[in-house]
């Protein structure tokens, strides 16, 4: 797969994944019944609903600045995973199979637009040498 193939999908994923997940954080905060009063069903205090909004949009607004903020967008990332789990995993308790088919979805789009959000900004993680991180206790 080429770069100009990696970052149509990436894009495309990060849009999908931002519209989403943005009017999920804006039906949170404005209290809309479509949203609201699943997640209310499924336990959630509503001092926990407003958070989760708010932490949503500005996931959203992370997630569209190009070529910037890239450890951030890790934590986006993962924050995105683990709602989506625990919606999964809330919906199948509480409502059963059939309403967890968006987590699902939500769930293929999510693990494809990090795939390639990877592919595009390659993780370097190296070890420490602990000579040169300032092991000042074997020189005393």
């Amino acid at each position: 797969m080429n770069l100009k193939t990696s970052k149509t999908i990436y894009w495309s994923g990060a849009i999908f994944i931002s519209l989403w997940f943005g009017a999920s954080g804006f039906f949170e905060i404005t209290k809309n019944p479509i949203v609201w009063d699943i997640t209310v069903k499924l336990g959630y205090p509503q001092h926990f609903i407003y958070i989760l909004g708010v932490a949503k949009l500005l996931g959203v607004a992370v997630l569209l600045i190009p070529d910037r903020f890239l450890q951030l967008k890790e934590w986006v990332f993962a924050g995105i995973f683990f709602d989506i789990t625990f919606a999964f995993f809330s919906k199948l308790a509480v409502l059963g199979f059939a309403p967890t088919v968006d987590a699902i979805v939500a769930f293929t789009a999510i693990s494809i637009t990090y795939i390639m959000f990877r592919k595009l900004y390659p993780a370097t993680y190296t070890k420490a040498d602990t000579e040169k991180a300032g092991n000042n206790s074997e020189r005393a």
